[in-house]
């Protein structure tokens, strides 16, 4: 419990140092939030929303508190366009007003529902980490392997996807203006970048193991909390899987510092294959595009950027020493990763 109190300590942390005003999807979030004026110039108010768009837009699991009812006289009253779990919670605070037995009988919907919304992206992380631990076996036979190797991507892109479409629903309308706002609501979301990560690879005849990397250190993530949140008191789960659980939990940016190295390596791995028969033009340049979009998205660019800034000190100076001819190339093309 103290763990998760600290967890969501840095959370909070985070969600006010976020650099809102250079975000332009918070200036649209908040236009569209139809509050009275005098509620709308006061600091904790615009705090709370703060937190939503954070919640929503960067990290899912970010816990917003409501606000108290006391703080003005006229609840806030967000529009369509605004968080759901907002509507929600005010549907709720409002049945609980006039009677304590429809909120009782009410209640457990919403929690059954995200119960089985858990359960279900557990049971497929649990099984994309089986197939790609049989992936990545020395001792499998090789069609076997390549199978598995498959069905690894084949099931992170499902388990992102599906969790896409729980957080952020499928677009209002089927129209191109429709589809690119819910576009920009989720593509620099870490299920998006995995979803694209996982069509790179699974579409590709090219059979990298170092890609599983990745994979499984998202899939070890997310199964050791859903076995701490919820078979902490088995028997099974304290003899067996605990310590593991722990150690996963407690070195969640040391797993992030891995995922974001191997996935640079994969870039270079994939330009080195140009020059094999094997060489794929349209997913190299693809998985460049989605490795300048993980260096740009907040959920990711502080493990990318750190990643290169350390790759530019040693490469740097060899290239100014040894090869200077690169100069040139090595800035056009620097010139369109941060364009």
């Amino acid at each position: 419990m103290g763990e998760e109190e600290d967890t969501q300590k840095l959370k909070r942390i985070a969600a006010a140092a976020y650099d809102y005003d250079n975000d332009p999807k918070w200036a649209d979030y908040w236009s569209n939030i139809l509050i009275p004026p005098h509620m709308a110039s006061r600091s904790d108010v615009v705090d709370h929303f703060k937190r939503k768009f954070y919640q929503r837009y960067i990290d899912p699991d970010l816990v917003v508190e409501a606000m108290p009812s006391s703080s003005s006289s006229q609840p806030a009253r967000p529009s369509a366009s605004s968080v759901p779990n907002d509507q929600a919670r005010a549907r709720n605070s409002g049945s609980t007003t006039r009677t304590s037995g429809t909120s009782s009988t009410s209640a457990p919907n919403p929690t059954s529902l995200r119960w089985d919304r858990k359960t279900i992206q557990f049971s497929v992380n649990a099984w994309v980490f089986v197939v790609a631990v049989l992936a990545i076996f020395p001792l499998v036979p090789r069609n076997l392997s390549n199978r598995a190797y498959r069905l690894s991507f084949m099931g992170t892109a499902c388990s992102s996807l599906y969790s896409l479409y729980s957080l952020y629903g499928k677009p209002r309308a089927w129209n191109l203006q429709a589809m690119q706002v819910w576009f920009q609501s989720v593509v620099a979301t870490k299920d998006f970048i995995y979803f694209i990560y996982c069509l790179t690879f699974v579409t590709s005849h090219l059979y990298l193991k170092f890609a599983l990397i990745p994979i499984l250190c998202r899939v070890l993530e997310h199964v050791a909390k859903f076995l701490r949140l919820n078979f902490s008191r088995s028997s099974l789960y304290r003899k067996y899987l605990e310590e593991a659980c722990v150690w996963v939990e407690s070195n969640t940016t040391t797993l992030s510092i891995l995922s974001s190295q191997a996935e640079i390596g994969l870039g270079f791995l994939l330009i080195i294959s140009m020059f094999s028969w094997q060489r794929n033009i349209i997913q190299t340049f693809m998985y460049w595009q989605l490795l300048k979009l993980m260096y740009q998205a907040p959920v990711t660019a502080g493990y990318h950027q750190s990643a290169w800034a350390k790759i530019g000190r040693t490469v740097n100076p060899l290239v100014h020493r040894y090869a200077p001819f690169l100069n040139t190339p090595i800035s056009v093309v620097q010139r369109w990763w941060f364009r």
